[in-house]
């Protein structure tokens, strides 16, 4: 690491100076404490007792304990200027214990080889490439059952790859995106309020462990995509907070200090703070071999609090820009994902056009819109009936990504399934019919663990998915409704290839709101994907939707087929052809059978040349035109 960097905030690589690093002399230990009066280590190695660390004029504590080993726990004794004493865990630590102890393990993150050199070679940029994440809490996917104090008992990351890699392939996701996997106190805290930025959580074994896993996933075409906190940390007395005695990582006023969720907020207008969170991301993409970095709560970086009313963080902004283009500039084909719920400008714009340089942001007013309409009763859709297609209106300013996250299934919000209006029968088509919008809705597609099975309890990290739902029928043709609906996704060019180009998306209908019907079309080259939806509960037996050509078409999913427990409404076995029958403005037209509730899914599989020769009025038709 080149200090000068460290200190103009521009470092990535400041885990390879600072934390405990092995020399021919035993191990050297180096933290950053500047306002500090002393600082010892104390660990397995000198029984607890202080080795006092000499202090450079720049701030850099270090000493060289000839004892120190690998495996062998650590803290810092750092003595404040007014005397305190505190132990704190090392904010460059590599591993830690399991909570609720809190000392960090020396670990050099060797003793392991990966095998992936071909996966990492070949990655490249996923904007024309299908992207289906499966997000994912390793210690609630699946667990081994419960101890005598009733706590979880969890599989480690070797046993996970075992289980959960065949399961991704199965409902055929792309990518896994695993809530944060660095070291944290409280398991209700999901790894959002961190203790170790560049430790692996230990719950589920050694940091070797979790690349076993990463590696794993590349042997299978499976991209990992890893939660980052960048906003904040938690306020526990051993880490970050009040490093040397002053406020060292955070701002040092609790105006700004302190967050909604009592932790406290990096303060991004200290170069050192930058040079940490910037290493703490690429220690994930450079030992580890993640793919993606997902970064949470952007909005309250870029404003104060993120509140838009406090004004911008212009600290945080420069420091985004200054961390994703580093990060591009060193990796080929990794992605940044930001979830934001502000409109703030240009968020996946590269930073070079004033950007800052993420390649993705969820689109959570999509996720919001979409879901507040389909828990209206279905009379009232008909006055909301916009709301459902106006995403469209602003998808192309940003590069987005469709999420149905774990945020969405807890705290009394009701899982996606729950969301459905109606009883019990009625949700399963209409939820059927909301995942068709989704995986054909242009941008890339997230959805958190049980929304394939129709997860009807809201999650708790305590306890594993309820996997005995597929032991009842409507749960287990839903997840064969997903499986279907997923290898669609991932096999149809249309709906994934220049998804962000305008060009490539077209409403067929867009105003019929007494009917609650939808139709639009995707296109790729020579695939062409039509999705008709009836969000209605009426059934129609022969309803017109206009089309641009005189198409052949194959209907590839229905959702209220009987193999997915509906009703057997569908339209398979009918040749569906598009005649030159104007409707609306469109010169041809075609027509199909729509159950209450369902979805259609049409692939073009050709055209009908007589069709094509047939003279319409004039030669043309006045109202064809595009709708965006």
């Amino acid at each position: 690491m080149d200090l000068q960097q460290f200190f103009d905030g521009k470092a990535f690589d400041a885990y390879e100076y600072f934390g405990a690093h092995a020399t021919d002399n035993g191990y050297i230990f180096r933290v950053y404490a500047p306002s500090a009066k002393s600082v010892s280590v104390i660990g397995e190695f000198n029984g607890w007792n202080d080795s006092y660390m000499i202090r450079a004029n720049n701030g850099i504590w270090e000493i060289t304990v000839p004892e120190a080993e690998e495996g062998q726990m650590y803290k810092y004794r750092v003595e404040a200027q007014n005397g305190k004493i505190t132990d704190k865990a090392d904010p460059y630590g590599t591993q830690m214990e399991v909570r609720p102890n809190s000392a960090s393990i020396i670990n050099s993150l060797k003793n392991f080889n990966f095998t992936d050199k071909e996966w990492l070679s070949k990655r490249k940029d996923t904007y024309n490439s299908p992207m289906s994440i499966y997000e994912c809490h390793l210690g609630s996917w699946k667990q081994k059952g419960h101890d005598e104090e009733d706590e979880p008992i969890w599989y480690n990351y070797r046993e996970l790859a075992d289980l959960l890699i065949p399961y991704l392939k199965e409902n055929h996701f792309t990518h896994v995106e695993f809530l944060p996997l660095n070291e944290h106190p409280f398991d209700g805290s999901w790894g959002y309020q961190a203790s170790g930025f560049f430790s692996v959580t230990s719950r589920y074994g050694t940091p070797q462990d979790f690349m076993y896993l990463v590696n794993e996933c590349h042997k299978n075409n499976i991209g990992i995509i890893m939660d980052f906190v960048v906003v904040h940390f938690t306020a526990d007395d051993y880490g970050l907070r009040e490093f040397d005695g002053t406020a060292l990582y955070e701002y040092d006023n609790t105006s700004t200090g302190y967050n909604e969720w009592g932790s406290c907020n990096f303060n991004y207008f200290r170069h050192e703070v930058c040079s940490f969170l910037m290493s703490a991301a690429n220690i994930w993409l450079d030992k580890f071999h993640v793919d993606g970095l997902r970064m949470d709560a952007i909005n309250n970086a870029l404003y104060w609090q993120g509140n838009k009313d406090r004004g911008v963080n212009i600290g945080a902004i420069n420091f985004l820009r200054e961390m994703n283009s580093g990060l591009h500039k060193m990796y080929n084909g990794i992605m940044l994902i930001a979830e934001d719920s502000s409109n703030f400008l240009k968020v996946t714009a590269p930073v070079e056009y004033g950007g800052l340089g993420f390649d993705y942001k969820w689109d959570l007013g999509w996720m919001n819109d979409t879901l507040e309409y389909f828990k209206l009763y279905p009379t009232d859709r008909k006055a909301r009936y916009h709301q459902l297609s106006f995403s469209m209106m602003y998808f192309w300013n940003e590069l987005y990504m469709l999420p149905f996250s774990h945020d969405e299934v807890v705290h009394g919000k009701a899982t996606i399934i729950q969301k459905m209006w109606g009883d019990y029968e009625y949700k399963f088509p209409q939820c059927r019919t909301l995942y068709v919008y989704m995986f054909t809705h242009p941008g890339k597609k997230l959805n958190f663990m049980g929304n394939e099975i129709g997860h009807f309890r809201e999650w708790d990290e305590k306890e594993e998915n309820d996997w005995f739902l597929l032991k009842y029928p409507k749960h287990d043709s839903f997840n064969r409704f997903f499986k279907a609906l997923n290898e669609v996704y991932v096999t149809s060019p249309a709906l994934y290839h220049n998804e962000y180009n305008s060009e490539n998306f077209r409403w067929l209908e867009i105003d019929a709101p007494e009917d609650c019907v939808y139709a639009y079309q995707r296109s790729f080259g020579e695939d062409i994907i039509i999705t008709v939806m009836n969000t209605s509960a009426d059934l129609y037996e022969d309803y017109t939707i206009g089309a641009d050509e005189p198409f052949i078409l194959e209907e590839v999913i229905n959702t209220d087929s009987y193999e997915y427990s509906g009703n057997g409404l569908d339209n398979k076995g009918k040749q569906i052809k598009a005649v030159a029958k104007p409707y609306k403005e469109h010169d041809f037209s075609f027509n199909l059978r729509l159950a209450p509730f369902s979805s259609s899914i049409l692939r073009v599989k050709g055209k009908d040349k007589a069709q094509e020769k047939v003279t319409k009025p004039n030669g043309k038709n006045p109202f064809n035109k595009k709708i965006r």
